[in-house]
């Protein structure tokens, strides 16, 4: 049986992949109005991304016998002025996903719940590409992204990105 501060934590989890994926495909969004259709398709698979995490962790309650709690997912208001600040937005939103997390280690480390600990290994990890990915992109943009050519190039190179489902074992 899972303590119920696990069970509880892992269902705002739930919430928060749901928002991220709403957040990434608002900036999905933002970008394809731009004609940044690279840009776009990387935050495309990111909210394909987003919303696989949070059936991962659905399916981790159900396979321990606990039904979800489904709490409101709150839109995105964010207004971006430049190219550059959805990218920054979304390394700044991986780091909230990533202390929240270890939050969730943590407690099920105090709880000596090691079921918990090694299923959020691989998200551990996750965490740990997802901050590299998207700071990788704000740093390109900042070093050549802000010149026609420089983004024309970053645009094709995220253009390139396909989705690959996770390959969690639950």
């Amino acid at each position: 049986m899972l303590d119920d501060k696990i069970v509880d934590l892992i269902d705002k989890q739930i919430n928060m992949e749901w928002y991220s994926a709403y957040l990434y495909l608002d900036i999905h969004d933002y970008y394809i109005d731009q004609e940044l259709n690279g840009f776009g398709n990387w935050f495309y698979i990111q909210t394909q991304e987003e919303r696989d995490n949070a059936m991962l962790f659905v399916k981790y309650l159900q396979n321990n016998n606990y039904r979800i709690r489904l709490f409101d997912v709150k839109a995105p208001d964010m207004q971006f002025s430049d190219f550059r600040e959805p990218a920054a937005a979304a390394f700044k939103h991986e780091q909230e996903v990533t202390a929240s997390i270890n939050n969730i280690y943590a407690t099920a480390y105090g709880l000596k719940d090691f079921r918990t600990m090694q299923f959020l290994d691989w998200f551990i990890k996750e965490q740990n590409e997802e901050e590299k990915n998207t700071e990788t992109i704000v740093k390109k943009y900042d070093l050549f992204g802000r010149e026609a050519k420089g983004l024309y190039m970053l645009d094709n190179e995220l253009a390139t990105r396909v989705y690959a489902a996770p390959t969690l074992v639950i």
